[in-house]
């Protein structure tokens, strides 16, 4: 069984984010484990000699009674969605959000990582900071992003964006294995801008390999890539855009991360980031 791994800070985003990743659990038979992470304030002990201990021991206690509150919630709304069978699972953790992030990713097994992309959590602050791009860097794990007013709806379409690289075809399969467990049919774009070095013969290869999927390429021509790419999700009627990191600089990454802040801000659709092989 795969794992999901759920951040949250139960805000009203991190909500509507469990909702799909419920239904994500679903389609790809996985368990649920939710995260919430919390920072003790660092205190000096010589103003605080007598009660340190205990500042820190009631600061925890107060984050373990607003968890142990919140997690009834969360399995109500399974159940009012007739997904109470999806195992959940629970992580409580003191100290740095990336830290426990990646720890939990790589103790637990992770296959996914699923969130809301505002709030008003550390969490937030580092995915829609500058930081985004050493998120995405360091989770090597796909990861799932959905905006606070993305609805959960039943997937239909599913958009992946390519360069046409022999790497990216190990991308596109995942993303066909799970667009054949919700019967969803996929849409590969490629932009091709005045500068493409992507042959006719290499596009029409890659329609013969995927040829009997239930999958449709598309090359539109455009030096407005980031346009090109919203027009896409807008008039193909995408319900996840499935897009690709590549290793390369970090201010190329950083584009690319608030890029997809963009995608999520202004069409709401989630946001499938995954990790070239």
């Amino acid at each position: 069984m795969k794992k999901i791994l759920f951040p949250t800070d139960f805000s009203d985003a991190a909500t509507n984010a469990f909702v799909h990743a419920l239904e994500f659990a679903k389609i790809v038979n996985a368990e649920l484990i939710l995260l919430h992470t919390f920072e003790i304030p660092v205190y000096d002990s010589q103003f605080f000699p007598e009660n340190y201990a205990a500042i820190y021991s009631s600061i925890e206690l107060a984050k373990f009674e607003m968890f142990k509150d919140e997690i009834p919630k969360l399995r109500a709304i399974a159940s009012e969605r007739k997904l109470d069978d999806i195992v959940i699972k629970h992580r409580l953790m003191d100290g740095d959000l990336i830290y426990n992030l990646k720890n939990a990713v790589e103790e637990d097994h992770i296959d996914f990582v699923i969130m809301g992309t505002s709030g008003v959590s550390d969490w937030t602050k580092f995915f829609l900071g500058s930081n985004t791009s050493s998120v995405i860097s360091e989770v090597k794990v796909p990861v799932l992003c959905i905006p606070a007013d993305a609805k959960f709806k039943k997937i239909k379409v599913i958009g992946f964006t390519t360069r046409y690289r022999d790497k990216d075809k190990a991308e596109l399969r995942k993303v066909l294995a799970i667009a054949k467990k919700t019967n969803a049919k996929v849409k590969s774009l490629y932009v091709r801008t005045s500068n493409s070095d992507v042959s006719d013969e290499t596009i029409k290869e890659w329609e013969k390999d995927f040829s009997g999927e239930n999958l449709e390429f598309l090359v539109l021509p455009s030096d407005e890539v980031k346009e090109t790419i919203i027009d896409f999700i807008l008039y193909k009627d995408v319900d996840v855009l499935t897009t690709i990191t590549h290793k390369r600089s970090f201010f190329e990454s950083l584009f690319e991360a608030s890029f997809t802040k963009k995608i999520a801000k202004e069409v709401s659709v989630p946001v499938l980031v995954m990790h070239e092989s």
